[in-house]
């Protein structure tokens, strides 16, 4: 009785003290301190690992997204009933389901990886397509050692003890079976939850113990075992038990293995994941039925019926096969008809599919690359009957020449560029064609044999941040590369994200911007050892206030790039735009300030074709404007560019600029429409081989067209100009 009383005692101390220091921790907990809403953990055995989400959120879950970490990859998933998964291009698994899970709702998802132990990555979406929180599965160790079909010695049972361990069965206990449809002598997984924690069960087939396990600290339970022969036909009983007598028991139906086979021996030998158009670059996964444990041999022929892949499997006792690994098109597959057969050793199958592009945009190139002088050439095919912007870049991401090429109606298009020995630039050339939406990126050696450089482009350069950010790659087949973000600040926004390249070359990424502030990011590209940079903004806002801008030069010539250098209201868009005398717009373009209001833009440049007079650059942010004007002249004529504005008026001065190839004296003289020389200036160059000439324009000139002749010692050159009235 005394021992009683002190056992009271003591149980009321402890909640006493359980209470207090309960209070103080209420008191002390910091207000920015809260409990995962979503609640992700998983367990492994081997390559094997169940993931549990549990929603403790006041959102419903619509979506799961999950990844892995560097030079892990998934072999295969499994989803409860009524979930689908996709594992997309950029080795993503979405898991989605039309039924979301409310707050208190749990889930699993079973997945299988080519290494043991994953980190594994998460993202819970809500319907809206908004992240609720992401992490890194917490990992709760292995999944318990099983004793599987014991030898129970006189068929008896060593109980735990009783005054120990109860083992409760309550009456939410549940387990499943999976698989759902087991065999008989197969190995099972048996998860279960809500029994008793830290206790031992047993597990029962009919009445005969095959296994036993201990539940974990939540009441949760996953283990394996496997199942004895089984000929009967009727239902089979699967129970779990306590030393109490207590059971949780489910009734399913065994399948017999041995019969099934046999019904199946004629199963026609067939082939499927092949469509009968198939493109460069898709990852063909290939499988189909023959008779049940049957090798089967299956090869793939190119359109010269020369054998490129020879592949073996076996069939199951269902009789179906598949092969261990997809079939990749490569990117520089010849076009034509393909085949694929498959032979079993009795019998042998044949299937035919056409290989095809995809591309709406196809160039060619006559070498495989140009000497230094040569002449480029290129041809190919696009949409018919329109036209295809070419940008030819070189090896430091020069822009060399612009050109819209016509394609005729038949869809032919080419163009050509004549290289400058000892003035371009050596190394692996770009062009980019573009055609509407369309966009192609060519690369080819200049000089010497050209590589494949990284190339990725952002489906918009400036985003809000609820939006997704879409990032197409480009660059050597089946490449791995890191994308890394920087943020505004300098600091890495994100962890290094693996990007595998398909066989043809590409890759697309969704990023996305939840929570990402306002500012230029910038995205960074490696590969062994190389990195390629470009920038995006996140929440730039259109109305900057006040634009001051330059230009570094008033005067240009055909195919000159313009650096232009600025400064407004610190995160604002604007747009600016090219624009020649006659008032088309040549390129527009997206620009951002940063931080603090600066902005520097050079991808903007004059035609090697543009017209000469006076151009214009115009910036514009909402009712915010900023205009610039320069003078472009011609390189048309060898040995003599001359720059001479197209209008001029009576008493104004007109100024022409002169540049030759060597030092020289210089005549200029001007005529009238009739040919009467109204003036004649001389000047000697400089050792830049330049000089300027000035004439005033007589107040009785009459308005009209005039030419100004200028000779050296060796050439000869005419311009016209204008004479307008006041």
């Amino acid at each position: 009785m005394n021992n009683s009383k002190n056992i009271n005692i003591k149980s009321k101390g402890i909640i006493l003290s359980t209470f207090v220091l309960f209070s103080v921790l209420l008191i002390f907990i910091p207000t920015n301190v809260y409990a995962n809403e979503i609640d992700i953990t998983n367990i492994g055995l081997e390559e094997t690992t169940i993931i549990t989400l549990k929603n403790n959120s006041d959102e419903d879950v619509n979506s799961l997204r999950i990844w892995l970490q560097e030079d892990f990859n998934f072999k295969s998933f499994k989803t409860e009933s009524g979930w689908i998964g996709e594992k997309n291009q950029a080795g993503v698994i979405i898991f989605t389901s039309s039924d979301t899970i409310k707050a208190g709702e749990s889930v699993k998802f079973g997945i299988k990886t080519d290494k043991v132990n994953p980190e594994i990555n998460w993202k819970a979406v809500n319907e809206k397509d908004e992240v609720i929180e992401k992490g890194v599965t917490d990992y709760r160790g292995s999944i318990p050692t099983v004793t599987q079909n014991p030898d129970l010695k006189n068929n008896e049972t060593e109980l735990p003890d009783v005054n120990n361990s109860k083992g409760e069965i309550f009456s939410d206990s549940t387990f499943k079976i999976i698989p759902d449809k087991p065999n008989s002598g197969s190995t099972i997984r048996v998860i279960g939850e809500n029994f008793e924690s830290l206790q031992e069960f047993d597990f029962y087939v009919n009445n005969e113990k095959i296994g036993d396990f201990k539940t974990k600290s939540d009441g949760s339970f996953l283990t394996t075992v496997k199942i004895p022969k089984i000929e009967s036909n009727e239902r089979t009983e699967f129970k779990i038990k306590n030393n109490q007598g207590q059971e949780k028991t489910m009734s399913i139906r065994v399948g017999n293995d041995q019969n099934r086979i046999l019904e199946d021996e004629n199963v026609s030998l067939a082939v499927n994941g092949i469509s009968d158009i198939v493109n460069r670059g898709d990852d063909l996964k290939i499988y189909g039925t023959a008779i049940p444990n049957k090798s089967i041999i299956v090869k793939i022929l190119d359109p010269q019926k020369d054998i490129t892949n020879t592949r073996t499997t076996t069939s199951d006792s269902q009789g179906k096969w598949e092969l261990l690994e997809n079939v990749l098109i490569p990117w520089d597959a010849p076009f034509g008809q393909y085949s694929i057969t498959v032979s079993d050793g009795n019998k042998e199958i044949l299937k035919n599919w056409q290989v095809q592009t995809d591309k709406v945009i196809i160039l060619n190139p006559s070498k495989i690359f140009f000497k230094s002088g040569d002449l480029i050439k290129f041809n190919g095919t696009a949409i018919p009957n329109n036209q295809v912007e070419i940008i030819l870049e070189d090896s430091f991401g020069n822009e060399i020449m612009t050109e819209d090429v016509d394609v005729n109606e038949l869809g032919y298009l080419e163009f050509e560029y004549q290289t400058k020995e000892n003035d371009d630039i050596e190394g692996t050339w770009t062009i980019i064609a573009t055609q509407g939406n369309e966009k192609e990126f060519i690369y080819f050696g200049y000089g010497q044999m050209g590589t494949v450089p990284i190339n990725f482009e952002f489906d918009k350069s400036n985003y809000k941040s609820s939006d997704t950010a879409i990032i197409d790659f480009l660059g050597k087949p089946s490449e791995n590369l890191t994308l890394l973000i920087i943020s505004p600040a300098g600091n890495i926004k994100e962890q290094e994200i693996p990007i595998k390249l398909r066989a043809d070359g590409r890759s697309t990424f969704e990023l996305e911007l939840s929570g990402y502030e306002s500012g230029i990011y910038t995205a960074v590209v490696k590969k062994s050892g190389v990195e390629t940079t470009e920038t995006f903004s996140v929440g730039l806002q259109i109305g900057s206030g006040n634009i001051e801008a330059n230009i570094t030069k008033t005067e240009y010539q055909q195919g000159e790039s313009i650096l232009i250098l600025g400064n407004t209201n610190p995160n604002s868009l604007m747009t600016i735009t090219l624009v020649d005398p006659s008032g088309k717009q040549i390129k527009s373009l997206e620009i951002p300030s940063d931080s603090v209001g600066t902005f520097t833009e050079d991808r903007l440049k004059v035609p090697v074709d543009g017209i000469t007079g006076k151009w214009e650059i115009k910036i514009v942010s909402g009712t915010n404007s900023e205009n610039m004007e320069f003078n472009v002249y011609s390189t048309e004529n060898e040995g003599i560019t001359v720059n001479i504005p197209k209008e001029i008026k009576a008493e104004e001065l007109l100024q022409i600029k002169i540049i030759t190839t060597f030092k020289t004296s210089i005549i200029v003289e001007i005529t009238d429409d009739s040919g009467e020389s109204v003036e004649k200036i001389s000047c000697n160059t400089t050792k830049e081989f330049v000089c300027e000439v000035f004439w005033t324009v007589p107040k009785n000139t009459l308005p009209g067209t005039y030419t100004a002749t200028i000779d050296d010692a060796k050439n000869s050159r005419q311009v016209t100009f204008d004479v307008i009235p006041n």
